[in-house]
């Protein structure tokens, strides 16, 4: 075997020893080493590596626990030929005749790829002045605290727990600890038969409207609000009422009336991150009672009010089983963790239960086990106290920055969630603004994504998030951007004047 075949890199975080492996590993399958032929010896090649020969022995060993290597005596390690067998082999093309004539467009029959939906650049990190909402500062992650945690579930006893299949049931620990820590945080009391543990808040989300609404039957929701949201509903039904949103959230009126659904993020208005109070609270769900209809509540970033104790979740003012109460561990612990869940009435939720098998059974469970751990470990009753200290101080920052950087963008008075939204003179584009910030290593999310109808009269809104960043860059950002405001705005001018 020659040695041109393997190179080591001192530079990856792996081990030498892992290098080997996954390199003659890789060969195997790709099929590139005869199998008649030993590999080279453990001090030929350690020789040839410039390793030692008890690095390559250890490589060599794992390869044949795995299966990929057989040893003969007195011969050496060859490739075994079982590893192999079961691949199918390069299919061979007898026909291309109709090889262009498939249309792949005309053959889906819905396309959400077109809808408009939120984008934010996988890069984020590298920028100086992410001001993007939704995502974490790296530095609050409980690095040490989750690593244990992980290290436990992957205990032998744990492991034979959620290795087995779960069929759709969900992991009893996890399941008990949102009923007896994260619920009664919010006055929300459910029992264990009324939660459902989801692939996010978005599954959740996407699970109500299969189960909820049909084509032609009216959903509601606030305008501007969570675009996702508004992507969703369309796909079950064209009739959307947008409910106008004031400092106050979603304003209830009359035409509530002949709704199916109702979708709504009183803790922190998504986008505008104001609060519903709860005299609008009682209203709505008086009005459901009423007019018969079922609410959604989005309940995302509940924790994050820096001012007063937090007004209660609208499931825990629900004496009907209307509510559908939507909850997620992403803006607290990590969003690509990508665990929420749902509570609802035990019969939605058997339902909800058998379509979640239809689609993906469950959410992993080793995942669902490390979070359990987590949480009943007090971790994350930490991890929220620490996130609210810090957030607030950002919080303050950021608002100060606003104040004298950009006092002419006017925001909504709110004392908490993680972002500002923010809207300046109708001269301004947004996405001009965004355009010219980028270059100057500043992330802004444009705000007209989030109006579903007249979005060209709202090209002029924007949200700044501090989620992202240090504290120590937030009034550095703020002041960059708002010298980029002028040229924003004369940039828009011009290119009026040019389509004129």
């Amino acid at each position: 075997m020659s040695h041109p075949l393997f190179h080591l890199d001192s530079r990856r975080k792996e081990s030498l020893q892992f290098q080997i492996r996954e390199q003659i590993s890789q060969a195997i399958l790709a099929g590139h080493l005869p199998h008649d032929v030993a590999l080279p010896s453990s001090r030929k090649l350690a020789k040839e590596l410039n390793v030692a020969r008890n690095t390559v022995m250890l490589a060599y060993e794992q390869l044949l626990e795995d299966g990929f290597l057989i040893a003969r005596e007195r011969s050496g390690y060859f490739i075994n030929p079982e590893i192999l067998k079961g691949r199918a082999d390069t299919p061979v093309r007898l026909n291309d005749i109709d090889a262009d004539r498939l249309d792949w467009d005309e053959r889906l029959a819905f396309k959400p790829s077109r809808q408009r939906a939120i984008d934010k650049p996988g890069d984020w990190h590298h920028y100086d002045y992410p001001f993007l909402y939704g995502q974490l500062d790296p530095e609050f992650f409980p690095t040490q605290h989750w690593r244990e945690c992980s290290r436990d579930s992957m205990s032998v006893p744990s492991i034979r727990s959620w290795s087995v299949d779960h069929l759709n049931n969900d992991d009893p620990l996890l399941v008990e600890q949102i009923h007896q820590r994260l619920l009664p945080r919010r006055g929300v009391w459910a029992s264990p038969e009324e939660i459902l543990i989801t692939v996010g808040a978005q599954q959740a989300l996407w699970i109500c409207c299969m189960l909820l609404l049909k084509q032609g039957q009216r959903f509601a929701m606030e305008n501007p609000g969570y675009v996702d949201m508004h992507n969703i509903a369309r796909t079950f039904t064209d009739n959307i009422q947008l409910m106008p949103v004031d400092e106050q959230g979603m304003q209830p009126d009359a035409s509530l009336k002949d709704c199916r659904l109702v979708y709504v993020t009183p803790s922190h208005q998504s986008p505008t991150s104001v609060t519903l109070p709860l005299e609008r609270r009682r209203q709505l769900l008086d009005m459901a009672e009423t007019d018969n209809f079922l609410i959604i509540e989005d309940d995302y970033e509940s924790e994050s009010n820096y001012a007063d104790n937090p007004t209660p979740a609208l499931k825990s003012l629900d004496r009907h089983q209307r509510v559908i109460y939507v909850g997620s561990l992403s803006k607290t612990l990590a969003p690509g963790l990508r665990l929420g869940y749902m509570v609802a009435h035990p019969t939605l939720i058997r339902e909800a239960r058998a379509l979640r098998r239809l689609m993906l059974r469950h959410p992993p469970t080793n995942n669902q086990r490390a979070v359990g751990l987590f949480i009943a470990r007090g971790y994350h009753d930490s991890l929220l106290s620490q996130m609210h200290q810090v957030m607030q101080r950002r919080f303050l920052i950021m608002r100060e920055a606003i104040l004298r950087y950009l006092p002419m963008m006017s925001t909504p008075s709110t004392y908490g969630g993680s972002c500002f939204w923010m809207y300046g003179p109708d001269t301004l584009d947004a996405e001009m603004l965004a355009s010219l910030a980028r270059e100057q290593s500043i992330l802004i999310e444009v705000g007209d994504l989030h109006f579903f109808c007249g979005r060209d009269a709202h090209r002029h809104y924007f949200r700044l998030g501090f989620s992202a960043l240090p504290e120590s860059r937030i009034e550095a950002g703020i002041m960059k951007l708002a010298e980029l405001v002028p040229l924003a705005i004369r940039q828009h001018e011009i290119s009026l004047g040019n389509e004129a």
